[in-house]
């Protein structure tokens, strides 16, 4: 015991200022990472969360555009109004319908094409090009051309169901209210596939093709690599896609304002916003239903992040 002393002792004197380099060193290196990013957290703040600050005090506000009077503080007036606008509830429902479709359609047929283009073949970069030319069209242009192929008078549409005896009598897509929904869905289905086949095929090339090769070794068919391999490694491109698609279709506003103007059984969230806040110049109002889009979104964003659990993927 007596010789063991000055051994622990000199394991500690040699120990101690190698720690205290270490928390110098680590210190220095936190400094300068906090100083190197402080620009990028001045330039975040300055475009989204200072508008943001901005946006909820307005939503407790009578704020109106070119107004003459004061602007009051209101406290919970405007959420009250709009926890009871049925207005507004009808948007909502409209746009999830229009949202749960897309996404959902927009996923199966993306993970198929990414799984075709992900293949080798003979021309697989010609038709990596061209199945993003419906995407690279402005929305604009596209919504209004399927516009007219919709037509009950000359769309092509009708007249491609009547050659294969779909239906009887030419049918009004866009006026029909139980068709308008599914048909403005299929216009941004054709439209938004390419790109998440594009998202989905930048994650299904990241997973190595040894584990497939082990897999066929240990005996595994297609069907079990798919499910047991590619969709668990893929979860993480699955949620990015999932999420931006999601966010899109939530806050969908040129497409439908296209085909349908603002006709009030098909105004989605971000029309019926931009009629408070442009054409009846209300921006309190507006900004409570801008932060009601901001939670519902918040609401799916977390739904995704919870049942994906990427971090255990």
């Amino acid at each position: 015991m007596g010789q063991g002393q000055p051994v622990v002792s000199t394991r500690q004197a040699t120990t101690a200022p190698k720690r205290g380099k270490d928390t110098d060193l680590t210190r220095a290196r936190t400094r300068l990472a906090w100083l190197l990013l402080t620009p990028t957290l001045a330039i975040v703040a300055f475009i989204a969360l200072w508008p943001l600050l901005q946006t909820i005090y307005l939503s407790f506000t009578n704020a109106r555009l070119a107004s003459t009077s004061p602007t009051k503080f209101i406290g919970l007036e405007n959420y009250a109004y709009l926890i009871q606008d049925q207005q507004f509830r009808q948007s909502i429902w409209v746009t999830v319908q229009f949202t749960a479709l897309t996404v959902v359609f927009e996923f199966l047929l993306g993970l198929g094409v990414a799984l075709v283009i992900n293949s080798n073949f003979k021309g697989r970069g010609l038709m990596r090009t061209a199945m993003l030319i419906p995407w690279a069209i402005p929305t604009v242009v596209s919504a209004q051309m399927w516009k007219w192929m919709y037509n009950d008078i000359y769309g092509v549409i009708n007249d491609l169901f009547r050659r294969f005896g779909l239906i009887s009598q030419n049918v009004a897509f866009v006026a029909d209210p139980g068709t308008s929904i599914p048909a403005i869905a299929a216009v941004d289905i054709w439209k938004t596939t390419p790109f998440v086949a594009l998202l989905l095929l930048a994650g299904l090339q990241v997973i190595p093709g040894d584990v497939y090769e082990a897999a066929y070794v240990d005996g595994a068919n297609r069907i079990q690599q798919f499910f047991r391999i590619t969709l668990p490694l893929l979860r993480p491109a699955i949620l990015v896609t999932l999420i931006f698609r999601t966010l899109d279709a939530l806050r969908v506003f040129d497409v439908f304002y296209v085909m349908f103007g603002a006709r009030q059984d098909t105004q989605t969230m971000a029309i019926y916003n931009q009629q408070n806040l442009v054409n009846f110049s209300d921006l309190g109002y507006g900004a409570a239903i801008s932060m009601a889009i901001f939670i519902i979104i918040g609401i799916f964003v977390a739904l995704y992040v919870t049942f994906l659990k990427v971090e255990e993927a």
